[in-house]
């Protein structure tokens, strides 16, 4: 879903805020007035039901047309909350006062004004409340970890420092210092610890680190910063720059504010916001529906886990999700309870290539395990996972950390979405003792990703799953 669809979402909102906002003030004015008075009560009796909708229409379209203008739809939102509001009030009192100028040419006395009143009232009291719920509930997200953005700043002088405590100081808005990157060759006895790099090697810095921008706090050659730019377009990585040191170079870009500080867009990556929100809804909402009908089986699993030998029922195993974000990934348990110790002496079984282990009847499988593992059952408890936030239904199989290390640069482009518990190597070629071909199928997932792919991967899952072709 393109960013153009997400502010479609957004405008949708609007307009149906605009609609809900009107039908309340019409009821609100009908309850307030006094049939025995002369007032207007007349008139909205009067106004037929389908005039007044096309007025109200009206309104919603010029309130998504000010809100576009006014910037409320744009996918970067880096702008205060204080800022936020006070464009959705000015968006809104703007398209009242059309909604009246209409009113005026077209003759339509009948909509009282104490109506076109309250429906800007009620209008902007649902818009402001919305988007400071959805703020509130970033923010929390941002907070937690999740969702954050990633930064290197390039230049490790004044104003890089002043970028860096400005950006520590607004961790809400989900920003997070990577480190600094040198114009100049990085001496090993560098004093700064926080300098990691030079701008030579700046952007396989910023791939290895998953840092989403980049920016130039001083100035730099022109064909310097020109390359990083296009370097950085290729894998994805935004790059900005503080105004006034790049004369030329940001022409035409407008300056935007990340807290108080001003910044220059040299280049940025759409992010489909709209269809990710999407997917998590879908994942919530699946995970919930599965686990309610499953949890008589997973009861019943996890008794026969327990009786069937030594150790927890489930088993616990730190995993690396997005952006190299580690986190506890929960199965049932299928192996002994030292299977981590005894996969070292059994290294030279492994029949996979690469950092992926596997082995044919693996003696360290529980009887219970192979039926678990045949038919996938173990993997249930990751629902919860899915749940908290740390996985998804759909998206490459979560690696662990000694795997990630021995990974290369390109390799690293399967994190830069949440793992999941199904994805396209499982369903296309899980039995494929092939490294490549289990990395160039999560890759390819995560550059051709769409909801539709979700939905396809999942209903072959159910096949995959139902025949027993699991691991």
């Amino acid at each position: 879903m393109s960013p153009s669809v997400t502010g479609a979402i957004w405008a949708a909102l609007d307009f149906l805020s605009a609609i809900i906002g009107g039908l309340i003030a019409y009821r609100v004015r009908l309850i307030a007035d006094d049939p025995g008075t002369d007032f207007a009560g007349a008139h909205l009796v009067a106004l037929p039901v389908s005039i007044a909708l096309i007025y109200l229409c009206v309104f919603g379209v010029y309130l998504v047309i000010f809100s576009r203008v006014y910037g409320l739809y744009s996918v970067g939102q880096n702008q205060s909350g204080l800022h936020e509001q006070r464009m959705t009030l000015q968006s809104t009192l703007t398209a009242g006062l059309l909604l009246c100028g209409t009113l005026y040419v077209l003759h339509g006395y009948a909509l009282s004004r104490a109506i076109v009143s309250l429906t800007v009232l009620f209008t902007l009291m649902m818009q402001m409340a919305r988007r400071a719920a959805w703020r509130k509930l970033r923010e929390r997200r941002y907070l937690q970890g999740l969702e954050t953005r990633n930064v290197l700043i390039v230049g490790d002088g004044r104003v890089a420092h002043a970028l860096r405590n400005h950006l520590e100081a607004l961790r809400h808005m989900g920003f997070r210092f990577k480190g600094f990157i040198s114009l100049t060759p990085r001496r090993e006895d560098v004093a700064n610890p926080d300098v990691i790099g030079d701008v030579q090697n700046c952007v396989a810095l910023a791939r290895s680190l998953f840092v989403d921008e980049i920016y130039f706090s001083t100035p730099a050659d022109k064909r310097t910063v020109v390359a990083v730019v296009e370097e950085a377009r290729a894998l994805g990585i935004d790059v900005r720059v503080v105004p006034d040191l790049y004369d030329g170079l940001a022409w035409n870009a407008r300056v935007e504010y990340i807290g108080q500080f001003p910044t220059i867009p040299l280049h940025r990556r759409e992010f489909p916001r709209g269809a990710f929100l999407i997917k998590r809804v879908l994942d919530v909402s699946i995970s919930l529906l599965v686990l309610l009908v499953t949890s008589p089986l997973m009861i019943l699993i996890a008794v026969m886990v327990k009786c069937g030998s030594r150790g927890p029922i489930f088993y616990r195993a730190q995993r690396i999700g997005r952006k190299g974000r580690t986190f506890t990934c929960y199965k049932f348990r299928t192996m002994v309870v030292n299977a981590d110790k005894l996969r070292e002496d059994l290294a030279h079984l492994n029949e996979r290539e690469g950092v992926l282990f596997k082995i044919s009847n693996d003696p360290r499988i529980t009887r219970i395990g192979v039926i678990l593992r045949k038919y996938s059952l173990d993997e249930l408890p990751q629902l919860f996972n899915v749940l908290m936030g740390d996985m998804s239904l759909v998206g490459p199989r979560p690696p662990m950390a000694a795997e990630v290390e021995q990974y290369d640069l390109a390799h690293l482009r399967r994190l830069d979405v949440l793992p999941g518990m199904t994805g396209l190597w499982q369903v296309e070629a899980r039995q494929d003792p092939s490294f490549d071909s289990y990395i160039s199928l999560d890759t390819a997932y995560v550059e051709n990703w769409n909801l539709l792919l979700d939905l396809r991967i999942l209903a072959r899952t159910i096949g995959v799953v139902v025949g027993g072709t699991g691991s």
